[in-house]
C-alpha cells in the first residue's frame, strides 16, 4: 500500500468532540459521587497511538464558541499530542449547541460495564465542508490515512455529507482511507437508505475496511456467514466466508479486520483479532487479557493496526501490534491508549509484566 509522499500529517480524522466522565474506584453510575473526566470520541481515539509516538495527527471538528469544556477538550487535544481545525460555533442560548457527554463506568466482576449518552444538542452535528479549506488540508499539506469511523459519518445528515466529501477528495489527492462501519442501530433509525447510500459510497472509496459480521451486513448489506456457530473456530471461519463477498462487493480495498472479544468477566475478557492484507490471513487467536475499563479496546486495536499501517509493518506485526495496543487501552481509564513507546507494546504482546527500570 503506498502512503502519499511529502504529507504534513501521517492521520487525519473528522469528529465530534466531547467528555467522558467515570465514577471512582470502578462504582456504578447510580451510587456515585465522584467522577473523573477525560475529552473523547471514538475518532480522536484511534489518533492517539500513533500521537503518542511521535507521529503528526489531526481532527476535524467543531467547538462551542467560549465554552470551557471546548477549553478542556482542546487542552486535552494539546496533550494528547493531537492537533485540532474547525469553526467555533455560538451556543445559541441555554438551549442551543454543546459537546457531547458520556457518562460510563468501568464494571466490576460479574457487573458489566454500563454507557450512558447524552448528545442532544451536539455541536458535531453541523460539520460541513464549507468550514474547511480542504485543498490546503488534502493538496497543499498533505495526508497519509484518512480515518472515518461509521459513528461520526451517521451522527447525522451534515456529518455523513462530510464524510464522504473528505472520502472523495482525499482519494483524489493519494490518500490512504480507511473506514470502521461502527453500526449503530439508533444512528440510523429512519435513515436507513440515505445512510445505506453514503456508506457504500465510502467503502467504495475505502483502502482499509474495519467491522464485524453484524457491522458489514448491516451497514453495507452484504450476506452475512452461512454456518452459524458459537465456538471461535465457527466464528473465524464465518468471517473468512463473509469477507470474499465483501471483496467482491469492495474491490478497492485491500486490508480487512475485526476483534474477537469474548467477555469472561469485566475484569477479564478473551482478546483476540483477524486480519486479512491482499490474500494473506492472520488472526491473532483469543486469549486472556486483565481489563481495568474495556471501552475503546476496539479503537486501540485500530489505532495500532493504522500505526503499523504508517509503518509499512508486514501483516504480522501489523495484528500483533493492534492485539496489544488494544489491550493496553483496557489497561488505561479513558477511552485510548497512550503507550510510551513500541517496546512497551511488544512487551503487552509477549506477555511481559515484569517492570523496566
Amino acid at each position: 500500500m503506498q502512503l502519499r509522499p511529502n504529507s504534513k500529517y501521517q492521520i487525519i480524522t473528522p469528529t465530534s468532540m466531547g467528555v467522558r466522565i467515570i465514577p471512582k474506584d470502578r462504582q456504578p453510575v447510580h451510587v456515585s459521587r465522584d467522577y473523573t473526566m477525560f475529552a473523547t470520541s471514538a475518532e480522536s481515539n484511534v489518533l492517539n497511538v500513533a500521537a503518542s509516538l511521535g507521529m503528526r495527527t489531526k481532527v476535524l471538528t467543531a467547538f462551542v464558541k467560549d465554552s470551557p469544556i471546548a477549553d478542556f477538550i482542546r487542552a486535552e487535544l494539546r496533550f494528547r499530542n493531537i492537533e485540532y481545525e474547525g469553526p467555533e460555533v455560538p451556543q445559541g442560548g441555554a438551549w442551543g449547541y454543546r459537546h457531547q457527554f458520556n457518562i460510563a463506568d468501568s464494571g466490576y466482576g460479574m457487573r458489566g460495564a454500563r454507557v450512558l449518552n447524552d448528545r442532544a444538542g451536539e455541536v458535531g452535528r453541523t460539520l460541513n465542508v464549507k468550514d474547511f479549506d480542504l485543498h490546503r488540508i488534502f493538496v497543499e499539506e498533505g495526508c497519509q490515512i484518512m480515518h472515518i469511523s461509521g459513528l461520526i459519518a451517521a451522527l447525522s445528515e451534515d456529518t455523513s455529507r462530510f464524510c464522504l466529501e473528505l472520502a472523495r477528495v482525499a482519494k483524489e489527492n493519494g490518500t490512504i482511507i480507511t473506514f470502521d462501519l461502527n453500526y449503530r442501530a439508533s444512528f440510523w433509525k429512519d435513515r436507513e437508505e440515505e445512510l445505506r447510500a453514503c456508506f457504500t459510497e465510502i467503502a467504495s472509496l475505502a483502502d482499509v475496511l474495519i467491522g464485524n459480521e453484524e457491522d458489514f451486513q448491516l451497514a453495507l448489506g452484504i450476506q452475512g456467514p452461512e454456518a452459524g456457530g458459537k465456538e471461535i473456530g465457527d466464528k473465524i471461519n464465518g468471517f473468512k466466508e463473509m469477507i470474499g463477498r465483501v471483496r467482491e462487493a469492495f474491490p478497492n480495498a485491500k486490508i480487512f479486520a475485526t476483534t474477537l472479544r469474548e467477555v469472561i468477566s469485566a475484569n477479564r475478557n478473551l482478546w483476540g483479532a483477524i486480519l486479512l492484507v491482499g490474500d494473506e490471513w492472520q488472526v491473532e487467536m483469543p486469549r486472556e487479557i486483565d481489563i481495568l475499563d474495556r471501552i475503546g479496546g476496539g479503537d486501540g486495536f485500530v489505532a495500532g493496526l493504522l500505526y503499523s499501517i504508517l509503518k509499512g509493518w508486514e501483516p504480522a506485526k501489523m495484528i500483533g501490534f493492534g492485539w496489544a495496543t488494544g489491550a493496553l487501552a483496557t489497561t488505561m481509564l479513558g477511552d485510548y491508549a497512550t503507550p510510551v513507546d513500541e517496546d512497551q507494546v511488544w512487551n503487552i504482546y509477549q506477555g511481559n509484566a515484569r517492570v523496566k527500570r
